[in-house]
């Protein structure tokens, strides 16, 4: 019988322990346990990981790979005890990047066909049919090109949108795809995004960039939909451009504060759509398929598929 991957759960036990049970059915040869049932600390090769404290990493000298449970590191990276020398990746699964288009794409036609509206001349019993653009008349901005943004263009282009993506190259991105790249990049477009998705992961260099100067650079009544991260979103500067008219609409999935607070103004402005950080999300199945092809990878000799650049942050 081939011997068991050692593996330990590091976060809050509410949130891992489903792991375990999905470790053991889909990749048997794993093996995972909460800390306190970890009966030999230098046996563990593997610690899956979100949000662990400072000190949790210290335990174990032998480890070959972190992972996350999502597509987010920022809590890992955080930790002092994580190893500088142990890989560390993430979940970036195909699966995870079609369930984020789906839902960009959702949020996409409601603001396009102003389903909003619709809605509420039902509530009023009220028929009229309002003006129709054609999809490829909309232009649609994209920040962010990895697998989630790519995933999403490619969504947006068969529907004939008009899209494009700014990232780090401004290369490497879906056929069809205009790209733009640097400050100069985001600015031009900014200027051409009637709808601005943001699909950015947490940086220093991302924190904060859904600001006021970004939403003065795009067209007068453009829709912000926000599925990164919550502390990129400046929330007073949202609102001030909401309340002016430089925004028509957002949608927000993802807040600085989760859950978000019950008295938080997002949940009452009848110009915001709120989710619960639910765009997409990767099953504790997909988590355990994945981890046991990055081991078998780095049985190869070969880093893991979705390793993290610690410099860049993703």
């Amino acid at each position: 019988m081939a011997r068991k991957i050692c593996g330990v759960l590091l976060g809050s036990p509410e949130i891992m322990t489903e792991y375990i049970a999905a470790f053991e059915q889909a990749t048997p040869q794993f093996h995972l346990a909460l800390p306190q049932d970890v009966a030999d600390p230098e046996a563990v090769t593997f610690a899956l990981a979100w949000d662990p404290g400072a000190d949790d990493f210290r335990p174990y000298p032998n480890l070959r790979l972190v992972s996350s449970i999502a597509a987010g590191v920022n809590g890992i990276l955080a930790s002092a005890s994580l190893p500088g020398d142990v890989p560390l990746m993430r979940i970036a699964g195909e699966s995870q990047a079609q369930m984020m288009a789906g839902f960009v794409t959702w949020h996409v036609l409601w603001h396009h066909r102003r389903f909003g509206e619709y809605l509420a001349h039902q509530r009023q019993a009220y028929w009229e049919r309002l003006p129709k653009r054609d999809a490829s008349d909309v232009r649609v901005g994209l920040l962010g090109a990895g697998k989630m943004g790519g995933a999403v263009a490619r969504a947006l282009k068969a529907l004939d949108y008009d899209v494009a993506i700014h990232s780090r190259s401004g290369r490497n991105l879906p056929v069809g795809i205009t790209g733009f790249s640097g400050d100069e990049g985001l600015a031009q477009l900014a200027a051409r995004s009637e709808i601005l998705i943001n699909l950015l992961p947490l940086t220093p260099e991302t924190r904060g960039i859904l600001n006021a100067e970004l939403f003065t650079r795009l067209p007068t009544g453009a829709v912000l939909i926000h599925v990164g991260r919550g502390e990129q979103l400046i929330e007073a500067d949202l609102l001030a451009a909401l309340d002016s008219g430089q925004l028509s609409a957002a949608s927000l999935d993802v807040f600085a504060v989760e859950p978000l607070p019950t008295d938080h103004v997002f949940w009452r402005h009848d110009r915001i759509v709120v989710t619960p950080h639910d765009a997409c999300d990767s099953t504790p199945t997909q988590v355990a398929h994945e981890v046991a092809e990055a081991m078998a990878r780095l049985d190869d000799g070969q880093l893991p598929a979705s390793v993290v650049d610690r410099h860049a942050g993703y």
